[in-house]
C-alpha cells in the first residue's frame, strides 16, 4: 500500500486529483480504525498475559502504551492517553467506530466523543453514540465536541457538574518550546482565576499605554507577567542559572558585543572557525550563535553563571564521571540532564527528564556512571520495569547507543544528542537491526 501511493500517476487532472484526496481521507480514517482496534486488542493481551505470570493487578498495564509509543513513533503520553480512548471507542462507542472505519469521519473526531464521554456510564454512553454517529459525517472538530457535550448534559447533568467542580485539581503550569528562540509558558486554570489573572494584566497593560509606554500591549502583558511572578524590577534582569551548551569558539567566535573587536583565527582570516556553531539551550533546543552569546555574555542583562563542560577530543562527547553509589550524585544527574538536552532518552518521548536511571540496572551489577546512565521522563523509566523490558549500551559507552528490547522483541535504537560542534552518520536499525544488536537481543533475552 505504502509502495503504491508513494507511485501515484501525476498525469490527471484537478478534479481526480480532488477525488483522490477524499479517498485519500477515508483511507486514514480507515487505517486509524484499524489501528485504534489492534492497540485495544494489544492492551488486553498484555494485560492478560501479565496477570497470567503473577503480576499484581494494579501494575498490569504497566509498560504496555509505552510499546504502543514506540511503534507509532509517538510520545509515551500521547500513546497512553489515545490508547484509553481507543479502547472506549472500540468497546462502547460502535456507531462512532463504524463511522470511523467507513471514512465518513477522522480519527481526531471520533477520539473527542471518546474523550467526553469516559466519565459516562456504559448505559449512557451508548444512547449518546447512537445519536450523535449519524450526523458525524457533516459535523466538524468544534461541533462534535459541543454535541457530544450538550448530549452528555442531558443524560446525566448532575454527573457533569461534579465532573466540572473536580477538574481544578488537574490545574498546572508547562513550559515548551516555540519557533524562533521563544518559549510557550503555559497555565491550566479554574476559568475564575484565568480570567482574573488576564484581567489583572489587561489592565496593567492599557494603565502603561496610557502613560505613554511605547510596548505593543502585548509585550506589556508579557513583561508585567514575568516582573510579577518572579519579583523583578524589569523582565529583563531577573537572575537566572540558564543551562546552555556551546563550544569555546561560538562562546568568543566573532567579537559582535558592544566595545569588542572582531576576532580573527590563529591565521588572521576572520571570524575564528566554528563561531557560528549553534548551541543548545536545555528545555528548548538548538539556538543560533549570536542569540547563545547573548545569553551568555550580554553585559546589560541579568548576572550569568558559566559551568564548563569538556568533551572527549577524540569523539567530541562530553566527559564523564563515576560514582560508587547506587543512586547517580548531583552533578552526576545534572551531567545527563545536560548530555541528553534535558529530554527523556526514549524515542519520540521528548519529555523532560525527571530520572536518572540504570542503563543496566543497578541489581544487576550495572555501575553508577554516566555512562550506565540516560535521562529518563517518570512513565518511560516505570515502562521499563515491567516484565520482558530490556535495553544494554553498545561498546565504546559514554551513553551512546542504547539498544531498547521491548517485550514482543522489537528492538529500538537510543542516542543522545550531538554537542554542538559535532557531528555523527547516523543510521537506522529499527527495521533491520545490526548483527552486534541481535547478539545483544539474544544475550538480554537468555539473562
Amino acid at each position: 500500500m505504502v509502495s503504491t501511493l508513494a507511485a501515484l500517476d501525476q498525469s490527471v487532472d484537478d478534479r481526480v486529483r480532488v477525488d483522490r484526496i477524499r479517498l485519500l481521507e477515508e483511507l486514514k480514517a480507515a487505517a486509524a480504525a484499524a489501528q485504534a482496534r489492534e492497540s485495544a486488542a494489544f492492551a488486553d493481551s498484555q494485560r492478560a498475559a501479565q496477570l497470567a505470570d503473577g503480576v499484581p493487578a494494579e501494575r498490569a498495564s504497566r509498560g504496555v502504551a509505552a510499546q504502543v509509543a514506540l511503534a507509532r513513533r509517538v510520545s509515551p503520553y500521547r500513546a497512553q492517553r489515545e490508547l484509553g480512548w481507543a479502547r472506549i471507542l472500540t468497546a462502547e462507542l460502535p456507531a462512532t467506530f463504524a463511522a470511523l472505519q467507513a471514512g465518513q469521519t477522522t480519527e481526531w473526531r471520533a477520539m473527542i466523543i471518546a474523550r467526553e464521554t469516559g466519565w459516562l456510564s456504559r448505559e449512557h454512553r451508548a444512547q449518546l453514540d447512537a445519536q450523535l454517529a449519524p450526523d458525524l459525517p457533516r459535523l466538524g472538530d468544534r461541533r462534535v465536541e459541543a454535541e457530544a457535550k450538550k448530549l452528555a448534559y442531558r443524560l446525566d447533568p448532575h454527573g457533569y457538574v461534579d465532573r466540572l467542580r473536580t477538574v481544578a485539581d488537574e490545574r498546572r503550569v508547562t513550559l515548551r518550546p516555540a519557533p524562533d528562540t521563544m518559549t510557550r509558558l503555559t497555565t491550566l486554570l479554574p476559568v475564575k482565576q484565568g480570567v482574573a489573572a488576564y484581567a489583572s494584566l489587561t489592565r496593567a497593560a492599557d494603565t502603561l499605554i496610557g502613560q505613554g509606554d511605547p510596548r505593543t500591549r502585548g509585550q506589556v502583558m508579557a513583561d508585567t507577567l514575568v516582573e510579577r511572578v518572579t519579583g523583578q524590577t524589569t523582565a529583563d534582569t531577573v537572575p537566572v542559572e540558564i543551562n546552555l551548551i556551546i563550544t569555546d569558539q561560538t562562546l568568543f567566535g566573532d567579537g559582535e558585543h558592544p566595545g569588542e573587536r572582531p576576532r580573527t583565527d590563529s591565521a588572521g582570516r576572520g571570524p575564528a572557525a566554528g563561531a557560528d556553531e549553534p548551541g543548545v539551550l536545555i528545555g528548548h533546543g538548538p539556538i543560533p550563535a549570536p542569540i547563545a552569546r547573548d545569553l551568555a555574555l550580554d553585559p546589560e542583562g541579568a548576572p550569568r553563571w558559566i559551568r564548563r563542560l569538556y568533551t572527549a577530543p577524540d569523539s567530541g562527547q562530553l566527559i564523564a564521571m563515576e560514582s560508587r553509589r547506587r543512586l547517580f550524585t548531583t552533578a552526576q544527574q545534572l551531567f545527563v540532564r545536560l548530555r541528553d538536552h534535558g529530554n527523556c532518552r526514549t524515542p519520540w518521548c521528548d519529555a523532560p527528564i525527571r530520572h536518572t536511571d540504570h542503563i543496566q540496572p543497578s541489581a544487576r551489577g550495572g555501575p553508577t556512571n554516566v555512562h550506565n546512565g540516560q535521562g529518563a521522563c517518570a512513565a518511560c523509566n516505570y515502562a521499563k520495569e515491567a516484565p520482558g523490558w530490556h535495553a544494554a549500551t553498545s561498546p565504546g559507552g559514554a551513553g551512546d547507543l542504547v539498544v531498547i528490547t521491548t517485550p514482543t522483541g522489537h528492538l529500538y535504537e537510543s542516542r543522545p544528542p550531538d554537542p554542538p560542534g559535532t557531528t555523527r552518520q547516523r543510521r537506522s536499525t529499527e527495521a533491520k537491526p545490526s548483527p552486534l544488536e541481535r547478539a545483544l537481543a539474544k544475550l538480554l533475552a537468555a539473562a
